[in-house]
């Protein structure tokens, strides 16, 4: 019988027999920026409870808008879930289910919410797309139409971290994360509110609040007043390969989402981790 044990290739790596959470490791290749994926895209993440749940007087406004925008820019629109997500959480925690139960309900929610942008535009082409249509065919979706519309919520689902009841990384953190991944052009969230502040601008002292111009996710992380976001962003944002800049805007002002597109300052601009090379 012939002895062959000699004779199986092997391919030299220095990362045979080590672990990937070697910083020294993979330092090498893991301190590299990643190529962008889609460097034209332009990342726009639309709120649920602050737009969606307003039903048409605050949807329709912001469908007309993109509608107009669309041959300047190619889009990938992505939903949060606004107050049915409360619900379902409300409903989930009287149960006692875990964060990871959780976290898959209000992402149906904001499916739901992405199904309504989607239709509304289908006279422009615009469609509906899972998670996994987004991570391996958006590119051709986005040859074949300007836009599409897709759920905020990360697919995490029953791998949510469980340190809190409720889901931390919900459809801000989401949208972030997609855009930072695809190396897209940049992400516009669009709220309720002018950006962020420095006291809660729908408080009791409201009227002494102060619009926070331009910040960053660093100082965000140290803040104690209410974001018009999810808490777990700022820490996401301090490790971003591509995203160096996410501008917050008032979807209710009209022009508002257009003039971020542009490139102009017209809402609260925070600046990531991320640096150019």
């Amino acid at each position: 019988m012939t002895d062959t044990a000699n004779t199986i290739k092997h391919v030299t790596s220095p990362l045979a027999r080590q672990t990937l959470l070697d910083n020294e490791l993979t330092r090498p290749v893991a301190g590299v920026r990643p190529i962008r994926l889609l460097p034209w895209l332009q990342v726009v993440k639309i709120g649920g409870r602050s737009i969606m749940d307003r039903g048409p007087k605050a949807i329709l406004p912001i469908v007309d808008e993109i509608r107009k925008v669309l041959p300047e820019h190619r889009l990938l629109i992505l939903t949060g879930a606004g107050v049915r997500a409360r619900h379902l959480y409300s409903v989930g925690l009287d149960l006692g289910l875990p964060v990871g139960s959780l976290a898959p309900l209000a992402a149906s929610e904001a499916g739901q919410n992405g199904h309504i942008l989607a239709s509304l535009l289908s006279p422009e082409g615009v469609s509906y797309v899972e998670h996994p249509t987004i991570a391996s065919r958006l590119a051709i979706h986005l040859q074949a139409a300007r836009a599409v519309v897709g759920s905020a919520f990360p697919p995490y689902h029953h791998h949510e971290f469980p340190t809190s009841r409720i889901p931390v990384h919900r459809a801000d953190t989401g949208a972030f994360l997609v855009a930072d991944a695809l190396g897209a052009a940049g992400l516009t969230i669009v709220e309720d509110v002018d950006g962020v502040y420095d006291a809660d601008p729908n408080g009791a002292n409201g009227a002494q609040a102060k619009l926070i111009a331009e910040t960053t996710s660093a100082a965000l992380t140290e803040m104690t007043a209410p974001l018009p976001f999810d808490r777990a962003l700022p820490e996401v944002m301090a490790t971003a390969r591509h995203i160096e800049r996410v501008q917050i805007v008032n979807g209710l002002v009209p022009g508002r989402l257009t003039a971020a597109l542009r490139g102009e300052h017209v809402g609260t601009l925070i600046h990531t981790g991320a640096r150019r090379n």
